[in-house]
């Protein structure tokens, strides 16, 4: 089979598109022939050799990639055989290998695709809108609320935009350039600024006409989150859930006196319950999807092309869920 495997941590060029085995599926698990895998902004630190969350750096030579979405093409000892030919998406956890025409991965992590999903959208939801929903049961919306969303074309963004909209909220959205927040005024947005134009908090204000944000969904830090905090009221929420700009945590910038600030991770699964909490929200992503509620937005990459997909998300040239397709 075909896949993308690196062999020395580096920049994007390492990622190499070539010929190598394919896996085999063991007991309780199944091979799934990838239609679309995600790619993750987390991916790109780990092929630098960063171990991220992950217990230690991958061993090389590795196929990355955690997400993936397709058809089950065979199975292992132990698997239904009613399994084969589903139409199926899975987070692969800890394990890579998505990055690839096959993959394997224990029955256990595999959701069936809604019928009106392709699987670039499954992909999209089982990694970052699980995600995505678990930020949002710490968000309380609704139609008193004001929700400022840095990065809000990005594939967690979109989504809280459209959640944000659809509980009633007054939506700000922060995006870098017309053609970012053209996609943020289309998820639903009620305002949509460029980030780049240093006079972005005062139309805001002036937008908002004396209200105050109520939460602030904060993935990047640095100076647009310290700016998109100022403009909370007494008793706002800073949610911070990521850190891609430099200086995230750098000092306490960004604090403002009344505000409360909540710096998600593990305990978004706590709060998701239930005896697999990551299920749990995957189970939920998708049924927002497929009933309608959440659309992700997808910008798709050829498999072969994935050192491309790796500097454009570096780069900050993407929108929404960046996947690749075989």
């Amino acid at each position: 089979m075909r896949a993308i495997r690196l062999h020395a941590f580096g920049p994007a060029e390492n990622l190499a598109y070539e010929e190598v085995e394919a896996p085999l599926p063991g007991p309780g698990q199944v091979r799934i022939a990838v239609e679309a895998a995600g790619v993750h902004l987390l991916d790109t630190a780990l092929r630098e050799g960063e171990r991220g969350p992950l217990p230690e750096p991958p061993v090389l030579p590795t196929v990355p990639g955690r997400e993936v979405a397709g058809t089950v093409e065979s199975l292992g000892a132990d698997v239904a055989g009613r399994w084969l030919g589903r139409r199926v998406v899975a987070h692969l956890g800890t394990v890579p290998g998505g990055y690839a025409e096959l993959a394997v991965t224990d029955l256990g992590r595999v959701h069936e695709i809604p019928p009106n999903l392709d699987a670039a959208q499954a992909v999209a939801m089982i990694g970052t809108g699980r995600t995505a929903l678990g930020i949002l049961q710490f968000a309380e919306l609704g139609p008193d609320s004001v929700a400022v969303i840095p990065a809000a074309a990005g594939g967690i963004g979109t989504l809280l935009v459209q959640y944000a909209r659809n509980a009633g909220a007054t939506v700000v959205g922060l995006a870098g350039g017309p053609a970012k927040t053209a996609l943020v005024e289309a998820a639903g947005a009620d305002l949509a600024v460029d980030y780049k134009d240093p006079a972005w908090p005062d139309k805001v204000r002036a937008h908002l006409g004396g209200r105050c944000a109520t939460v602030v969904f904060d993935g990047v830090g640095g100076a647009v989150a310290r700016e998109a905090v100022a403009l909370l009221g007494p008793g706002g929420r800073h949610l911070v859930f990521g850190w891609s700009a430099e200086g995230v945590r750098g000092g306490r910038g960004h604090f403002v006196e009344g505000v409360s600030e909540s710096v998600l991770g593990p305990v978004m699964l706590r709060k998701a319950g239930g005896p697999d909490p990551l299920r749990t929200l995957e189970s939920r992503a998708l049924t927002e999807a497929a009933e309608g509620r959440l659309t992700p937005a997808v910008q798709r990459f050829p498999l072969a092309e994935a050192a491309a997909a790796h500097r454009a998300l570096e780069n900050r040239g993407t929108t929404g869920k960046v996947v690749l397709e075989p």
